[in-house]
């Protein structure tokens, strides 16, 4: 079976790249013969780059889904899977959500401001972008990373429930395990954290999409004095610095910058925070519980089909920072956050590569055996 993959490019700190990584590997070890089109990628088995100029990131989007479906034309494969927002395919993984439901959220921190944002050319592309691919009749089916990613498409497009297919991203809890903990001293020893203060995880690029604001703001009505990581990359990081400052937060909480491995840094905490006001799912979520931690997110993350409250990690809204502070102590409290912990671990042990590898495939399998009308 030749299945093409297009993804612009790769980073390090990217989680659609690390599922998508994952995902090939998975793949090619059942005889799945993959090739990447993409504009920047590393060395692969095989892949094609494709790099046309451009000049704005509306042209870069714009010309690389033109160059790619020229090339389509030219080379055959028996499924092409887009993780872009590209019609020329016959599989769409919605990755990075709906862009729609995106500037919804986005809306309730920009305030008036938003009307004006929502205008710029590249939000346009985007939307028409959207809606070209799901109402493109070569579509045949969506992979969903959430339940939540699911109905968002149904409400938006009206996409019937049979074309959308939820399908986790999988997770290596050999690799992300609880005995992550080995590394609690040293990484608290680097950034100067007392070894029995309670210790909070952010991970992830794009603070203000993630909610680092919400959180330092939680933060200052928490009970505990806690300290938190942030890892992750961000072109205004030094703003949230200084807002950190301004809160009076400076003296416990740490800016790491991006991270090749996050794996010590699972290890040194008590639990991990990711209150962003939109993430369709974010494999830090599943590796967070897979490293046994309870993990607090959002309403409006995809993680909310597996997070229950109290039982294995917080849900809140992304603005409720009374609420959020509240949990924040909760995971601060040993006797609730270690059985908390144990029951995330729990909850992710079934979302192997492996299984994750099987539904691909048998969806892939079902797709040119009955392709869908």
């Amino acid at each position: 079976m030749r299945v093409a993959i297009i993804r612009q490019k790769y980073t390090d700190f990217g989680g659609a790249e690390r599922f998508l990584k994952r995902a090939v590997d998975a793949l090619s070890q059942r005889g799945v013969a993959i090739t990447m089109l993409a504009r920047a990628w590393p060395p692969a088995a095989d892949r094609r780059i494709i790099n046309p100029r451009y000049w704005s990131r509306t042209e870069r989007d714009r010309g690389f889904a033109a160059a790619v479906c020229a090339h389509l034309q030219q080379e055959s494969f028996d499924l092409v899977q887009s993780h872009e927002r590209i019609a020329c395919c016959d599989l769409y993984r919605a990755g990075d959500g709906v862009h729609r439901e995106w500037l919804i959220q986005r809306a309730r921190i920009l305030g008036w401001q938003a009307k004006v944002a929502d205008q710029m050319p590249y939000h346009r592309y985007i939307l028409q972008a959207e809606e070209r691919l799901f109402h493109s009749p070569q579509l045949k089916a969506v992979v969903c990373n959430s339940a939540m990613v699911k109905q968002e498409l149904m409400d938006h497009f009206r996409l019937p429930a049979q074309k959308l297919h939820v399908i986790y991203s999988g997770i290596d809890c050999a690799r992300f395990h609880p005995d992550l903990k080995a590394h609690r001293s040293a990484v608290r020893q680097q950034w100067q954290i007392p070894l029995e203060a309670p210790l909070l995880l952010f991970v992830g690029s794009g603070f203000a999409r993630k909610g680092v604001n919400a959180l330092l703001q939680a933060m200052t009505l928490m009970r505990q004095s806690a300290y938190l990581l942030i890892v992750g990359k961000d072109k205004q990081q030094a703003r949230f610095q200084r807002r950190a400052k301004q809160l009076g937060l400076a003296q416990r909480v740490r800016f790491c910058g991006p991270q090749q491995s996050v794996l010590p840094f699972y290890g040194a905490a008590d639990g991990v925070v990711l209150p962003t006001l939109y993430d369709p799912f974010p494999n830090v979520a599943l590796e967070a519980m897979a490293c046994g931690l309870p993990l607090l997110s959002s309403t409006k993350c995809g993680a909310v089909d597996l997070v229950e409250s109290g039982y294995n990690g917080w849900l809140c809204d992304a603005l409720d920072h009374h609420t959020m502070a509240t949990q924040l102590d909760a995971l601060c409290d040993p006797h609730m956050a270690v059985p908390m912990g144990q029951a995330a671990r729990q909850t992710v042990l079934p979302l192997t590569l492996d299984a994750m590898a099987t539904r691909m495939e048998s969806l892939y399998t079902s797709l040119l055996d009955s392709p869908l009308p």
